[in-house]
């Protein structure tokens, strides 16, 4: 971008529900879903019209799942640059086709608007359902969603060629569910602040021996580690700045790191650390509901593992629950917790994703 703050012209092979626009049909076509379409119509007008302001930058709020939620400023030439890094990671050329279905108050769902008229893509937008497949009877060369609306749509997931997933972890058993499947079916690894996915790893590799849980970076992104072991990603092209993240990580490669947990979750219990995110990825094989373990202030251990499980409370679920945490075996002594909490209805950030924190509050 240069001081004059050029909008960038859509691309000539760019289609919107089956229409090519120019940036002046854009702006029209985004008043129309702000006064008449669908709420999340609405969402995708405010942004079309932020995005052909002649300024160099988009203001853009964060989930929340990892912090309190704020207002973070990205470049639009970041956003640009993150658009063509992804085409060219997962090689979709101009006139490759894509579902739009995640809310665009969001980074993931202004970015598939983003790389659509940077690639010249041609997109489709439904409703940012926890089905959005549901709605689709045409295949698509690519599409993004949140873990949530995967499990929702693995019936249905032959109707995508290729698919990243994010917004939050993916479990094994879901992980086990789109084996075998012809989709390629990506976890991606990201923040607002690098404009979405610095990285993707294959969740169905097939034949590939290639370890399933590394990440892969994406073009012209370096990784490092810290003193605490947490990531750090220098990627001029997305960021202006060095980002040091909260995530650890062991790296593998120059370009391939395995993720481990987040730095602020790490529980000291007795003098061991303990992962939640390990923690819940073994658990998960036992428990088919949503829940989360966290750490509560104990005064002989200095924290104690406690397992939150969204469940009517039961006495009978609770001994099974202890017993079946009990009997699995790659389960570390230490990762026992020490008390289950069974919860009607876990607390929610803004966008789906589990609050941790004030589940917590509303239940201690």
């Amino acid at each position: 971008m240069n001081e004059k703050h050029t909008i960038p012209e859509t691309h000539p092979y760019f289609k919107l529900n089956k229409n090519h626009y120019s940036n002046s049909d854009l702006r029209q076509v985004a008043y129309n879903f702000i006064k008449e379409g669908e709420p999340y119509e609405g969402a995708i007008g405010d942004f079309l019209l932020d995005w052909l302001k002649p300024s160099d930058f988009i203001e853009v709020k964060t989930s929340g799942s990892t912090g309190t939620p704020k207002k973070v400023k990205l470049l639009k030439e970041h956003m640009i640059n993150s658009a063509m890094a992804t085409g060219k990671f997962f090689e979709l050329p101009e006139k490759s086709t894509a579902l739009h279905c995640l809310p665009a108050e969001f980074i993931a769902g202004k970015m598939m608007l983003v790389r659509a008229m940077v690639l010249g893509w041609e997109i489709d937008l439904v409703t940012p359902a926890s089905n959005p497949l549901d709605q689709v009877f045409k295949t698509y060369d690519f599409c993004a969603m949140t873990p949530f609306q995967l499990d929702n749509s693995i019936g249905r997931l032959h109707l995508i060629k290729k698919l990243i997933v994010g917004g939050g972890a993916v479990s094994p058993s879901l992980q086990k569910m789109v084996q075998g499947l012809k989709t390629k079916v990506y976890e991606t690894f990201g923040m607002t602040e690098t404009v979405s996915h610095i990285a993707a790893k294959r969740l169905n590799p097939g034949k590939k021996k290639s370890k399933p849980n590394a990440f892969k970076v994406l073009p012209e992104i370096s990784i490092s580690i810290d003193k605490r072991g947490c990531l750090v990603v220098k990627a001029p092209k997305v960021a202006s700045d060095i980002l040091v993240t909260n995530d650890v990580v062991e790296i593998l490669t120059y370009k391939k790191f395995i993720w481990k947990g987040r730095y602020d979750n790490v529980i000291n219990s007795g003098g061991i650390k303990l992962y939640p995110e390990e923690i819940e990825r073994k658990l998960n094989k036992i428990i088919p509901r949503r829940f989360f373990v966290t750490g509560m202030p104990d005064d002989a251990l200095g924290e104690k593992l406690l397992l939150f499980v969204e469940a009517d409370f039961s006495e009978e679920l609770l001994n099974e629950l202890q017993n079946e945490i009990k009997s699995l075996k790659s389960l570390d002594k230490y990762e026992i917790p020490k008390k289950i909490y069974l919860v009607q209805k876990f607390e929610e950030t803004p966008n789906g994703k589990i609050h941790r924190e004030n589940t917590l509050k509303s239940k201690i």
